[in-house]
């Protein structure tokens, strides 16, 4: 764990300090946990008061602020800021050099790059090919003609099918299955026949895959995970799928085949998407919301089905009044009724003078 002043810091990221520069800074946390030569940082302002109470040493922020008690180090992204310093103190996690091991079953036709580290019982088939620096963690299953690209690293019992395309930098996190067949069947008299599916999947650089997600092959085409997108754990995308550049999907979330999604989409956990639609670009989608039709760019949808925000907001919002509403309309019912029964009374006395 490195060590570095306050103004250290402020240089490495761009940013400034207020306050004393020379606060040594050993580590980073939380506003609620931080103590001394712990660094934070302030990203939503609702937390602002916080300033006055955190242990912290120092806060990161995007402007000065009356309310804090610690040094600040200003930046123009405080939670990007706090990354850089995070790796700059604490790193991401060391790989254990191992080379080649002796226990892994690697086909004579494939081809390993440079300094990768293949361990124990890794099965790589015919005609694959790893690029260079990259790190395949015991029980990985990688496929005849399976291309992966440099510095990947692929975490236990992953299974990547034949033929799969895996850019630079790719990271795919344990027992995560890659180009398993979609599902795909021809009803016929009441039997479900198995549709051949005969494209691959691509994932492009600096792609993530969290724990246990299943990326279906295409049928016909390809399923894509665009550039920098980022998938959580138990996501699963159908065949056929095209994922656009830097998406952030988080757990659970499914969606169907042949669907499309643009760039910088963000879709919540348990948000369900049904095939064969088109997801615009920098759309936002909440949590558990499940998506029938196709959305536009720029928007932000919930509930299901799935609406605009700000109508879902206000929809939502009436459901805990639907009971009393139900009990003030069955009463304006039955006064209706009383008041048309005394009206119909009074025509009756009036015809019969």
């Amino acid at each position: 764990m490195n060590s570095k002043t306050l103004g250290e810091l402020a240089d490495y990221v761009g940013g400034k300090v207020h306050g004393d520069p020379n606060i040594i800074i050993k580590s980073a946390s939380t506003l609620g946990r931080a103590e001394e030569g712990d660094i934070s940082f302030l990203a939503n302002r609702k937390y602002e008061k916080q300033l006055r109470t955190t242990r912290a040493s120092a806060v990161i922020v995007g402007r000065e602020s009356e309310d804090a008690k610690v040094p600040l180090l200003i930046a123009e992204d405080p939670y990007y800021a706090f990354m850089q310093i995070m790796v700059l103190l604490h790193g991401h996690r060391k790989h254990k050099k191992v080379g080649i091991s002796s226990k892994a079953s690697i086909s004579d036709s494939a081809k390993i790059g440079v300094d990768c580290h293949i361990h124990d019982f890794v099965t790589i088939s015919d005609n694959a090919k790893v690029g260079d620096g990259s790190i395949i963690y015991p029980g990985v299953y990688i496929g005849r003609e399976t291309q992966i690209g440099d510095d990947c690293i692929i975490y236990p019992n992953v299974a990547i099918y034949d033929g799969c395309k895996i850019g630079s930098r790719v990271i795919i996190n344990a027992n995560s299955a890659i180009g398993e067949d979609g599902f795909g069947y021809a009803n016929h008299q009441g039997v479900h026949h198995k549709v051949p599916q005969i494209g691959t999947v691509i994932l492009e650089d600096d792609v993530e895959i969290g724990t246990c997600c299943g990326i279906e092959r295409g049928t016909l085409g390809d399923t894509i995970i665009g550039q920098g997108s980022k998938l959580g754990d138990l996501v699963t995308i159908g065949h056929g799928a095209k994922i656009g550049p830097h998406c952030l999907l988080v757990a659970q979330a499914g969606i169907a085949g042949s669907t499309t999604l643009g760039h910088h989409c963000i879709i919540g956990g348990q948000v369900g998407i049904v095939g064969h639609i088109s997801i615009g670009n920098n759309v936002t989608i909440a949590a558990q919301a499940g998506v029938i039709n196709n959305i536009p760019d720029g928007k932000t949808v919930l509930g299901a089905p799935a609406i605009e925000a700000s109508q879902g907001k206000r929809s939502y919002s009436m459901i805990q009044y639907l009971p009393e509403m139900r009990q003030s309309i069955r009463e304006l019912q039955a006064k209706t009724k009383e008041l048309a029964r005394g009206v119909g009374s009074d025509s009756e006395e009036s015809a019969g003078r």
